[in-house]
């Protein structure tokens, strides 16, 4: 009597199992964050009353960083990771985390003094420019050498990020052609320079803050807590200096203002654990397609009109991940 032996046939290995659970978990952690950054703008743009945002703008950065503080610290009593505060910290260790609340800081400030210098469309396509200067950071930085292939898919993730920006301008239209007011694309050259440091201000304080992350052997949620002390500390101090405003500190905010707040503390943490457990590369891809999805809740939520040139940034953010990660 001879016994039949098929092989390979029953349940998956305990490793693809992991495998699979884990691509899972990154690509909903990914989706999550990418809705959140493209639902960033069209939400503040429902909270305007006349046009203008009607909630002290340094108040609410300041909440946000409070809600990632006690969010860490939330997490740090449900995973019993409190032990490790029990002792007072290494100043050598804890002082590399104030580097990027000073660097986002500093940037935030810059956006507002570059408006002198350009137009918001100006900016907002030369801003692209941050994704090579995070790239060469990481790369020369980090020790991480990239493939030829990589280096093109992110000069197609930029290239998309400029034409979007591009193609959703309104530079030609017909009640416009024979009007001399009104703003127009412009820059000058100290906007320029401008925004040559704010990109690379950008790229640095990606790039550092992932080194310090994954350089140090420590709980995430402590790692969290450190960087957002630093966090609330540095913008609780740039919101009194704007105590004198004509804004009170919680006025004019709305169930849509603590959805932001709750949305951009969430992924404050969801990046924190890109940066992490994966690249700053990654953060790049979450923000350019998230530029996509801010375009169609503009279109659902707005109402504003889709130019016909839309699917080719989003055709090009594909083809550049694609050739990133295959």
């Amino acid at each position: 009597l001879r016994m039949i032996v098929i092989e390979n046939v029953g349940p998956r290995s305990p490793a693809t199992t992991k495998r699979r659970a884990n691509k899972i978990k990154w690509g909903f952690l990914l989706g999550l964050m990418v809705l959140i950054y493209g639902s960033h703008a069209p939400l503040i743009t429902l909270t305007k009353v006349d046009g203008q945002v009607p909630f002290n703008a340094s108040s609410c950065v300041l909440m946000i960083e409070l809600a990632k503080l006690l969010i860490s610290l939330l997490s740090l009593a449900l995973t019993g990771s409190t032990s490790t505060l029990k002792s007072p910290p290494y100043l050598l260790l804890v002082a590399p985390y104030a580097v990027p609340a000073v660097l986002y800081t500093f940037n935030n400030n810059l956006v507002v003094v570059m408006q002198a210098y350009m137009d918001p469309s100006s900016f907002q396509m030369l801003s692209n420019l941050k994704i090579a200067s995070t790239a060469l950071l990481y790369s020369v930085c980090l020790g991480k050498r990239l493939r030829s292939a990589q280096w093109v898919a992110l000069g197609l993730l930029m290239a998309a990020g400029g034409f979007h920006s591009y193609s959703t301008l309104d530079l030609q239209g017909p009640q416009r052609a024979d009007v001399d007011e009104g703003p127009r694309l412009h820059i000058t050259a100290w906007g320029l320079f401008l925004v040559l440091v704010y990109c690379g201000v950008s790229g640095l304080a990606a790039v550092y803050t992932e080194r310090v992350l994954k350089s140090q052997k420590l709980p995430l949620s402590v790692q969290n807590l450190y960087l957002y002390v630093f966090g609330v500390a540095i913008n609780g101090l740039s919101s009194l200096s704007t105590m004198g405003s004509d804004k009170r500190f919680l006025e004019g905010y709305s169930w849509v203002v603590w959805v932001i707040i709750a949305g951009q503390a969430a992924n404050g943490l969801l990046m924190s654990v890109v940066l992490k457990h994966g690249s700053g590369i990654t953060r790049l891809f979450v923000i350019s397609s998230s530029i996509l999805v801010n375009a169609l809740l503009s279109w659902a939520i707005l109402g504003l009109q889709l130019t016909p040139l839309f699917p080719l940034p989003c055709a090009m953010i594909g083809l550049a991940a694609y050739l990133y990660y295959r």
